[in-house]
């Protein structure tokens, strides 16, 4: 049966493969086998696979950059689409740059120095794609995708191509309407402004030389595990213990690594994945970690922190195949 349904996909989709490693298309590097795989690199393909795999009801999952997630070492059943669009960027009147979702954010950050724009500069260094970013509703040293988003453009679940303005997109921390529908980000217009190229551009390396110094990126990982914490949503009798280390991002947060310092847990392994004792809210690949290795690291923090702060830590990073 799975065979025939093969034969079918590859009839329309001359370009899918089966049975591949999904650990190579993960900055986790872990993830088990696709059932069946593509990348897309226009529009209309992506369109016509999701309309194919939901024609055959085999399920489909969609991904970007392979950041901020961590996949099964299961075999993922069903479609995995890779979302490589990256049709050029185009700079339009009054400072509007079209970007498509497959494109690597960071260079979307380069295009708009370039042009002397200022608005992305915070996302220096930012892993993933542009698509990804505005589903998630990106963010970091204060400054969010939604701040800039003008419209987007997305497939809704029933195929239908629809375009969003900002308001419409019910951007919150860390999600939005393409979140939490699962719609897939095709493309989406920015507005910045305009700004003196060299001090963009300084703080965009700052940023960079930020992440490189406080990171964990010489491992394989997926970015913050934790979403931070809502000052509000800490506990009257320990709000005064993370007073100093409030931020704004863009709200008054406390970085979810005080709570996993808290708990002890920094350095903490299981199998080959472990706490990074670079950056408490990274869990790292030593090599070789499975996913489940990594699950059981996040059920221990999410435990531990309950317990000790009376706070439920919410995962940021997406799940597939669980």
């Amino acid at each position: 049966m799975r065979e025939g349904i093969f034969d079918k996909l590859k009839k329309e989709l001359p370009d899918i493969k089966k049975d591949i490693l999904l650990s190579e298309y993960t900055t986790f590097k872990i993830g088990g086998p696709a059932e069946y795989f593509l990348i897309t690199t226009k529009e209309k393909e992506i369109i016509r696979a999701i309309k194919i795999a939901k024609r055959l009801k085999i399920p489909i999952f969609v991904m970007g950059g392979g950041s901020n997630l961590l996949v099964s070492d299961k075999l993922i059943k069903g479609l995995v689409v890779k979302n490589n669009i990256k049709e050029p960027m185009v700079l339009m009147k009054n400072n509007i740059i079209k970007a498509p979702g497959g494109i690597v954010f960071g260079k979307l950050v380069d295009f708009s120095i370039e042009k002397s724009l200022q608005g992305l500069e915070w996302a220096g260094g930012l892993p993933g794609t542009f698509g990804g970013a505005v589903r998630g509703n990106a963010g970091a040293f204060g400054g969010e995708v939604k701040d800039s988003v003008l419209n987007v453009r997305a497939l809704d679940n029933n195929l239908n191509v629809r375009k969003l303005s900002n308001a419409q997109c019910k951007f919150s921390y860390r999600s939005s309407v393409f979140k939490k529908q699962n719609w897939v980000v095709l493309s989406a217009s920015i507005k910045l402004k305009k700004g003196e190229k060299k001090k963009i551009q300084e703080i965009s390396k700052s940023h960079i030389n930020y992440r490189r110094e406080r990171h964990p990126l010489e491992y394989p990982n997926a970015g913050s595990i934790f979403k931070n914490v809502d000052f509000k949503e800490i506990p009257l009798k320990f709000q005064k213990i993370f007073l100093d280390k409030v931020k704004k991002d863009p709200f008054p947060i406390v970085p979810s690594a005080w709570f996993v310092i808290g708990a002890g847990l920094v350095g903490k392994k299981i199998g080959k994945a472990q706490i990074s004792e670079k950056h408490s809210n990274y869990i790292i690949n030593l090599g070789g970690a499975s996913s489940r290795d990594v699950l059981k690291l996040i059920d221990l923090v999410k435990q531990r922190v309950r317990k000790k702060y009376g706070i439920a830590l919410e995962q940021e990073v997406q799940f597939v195949g669980f």
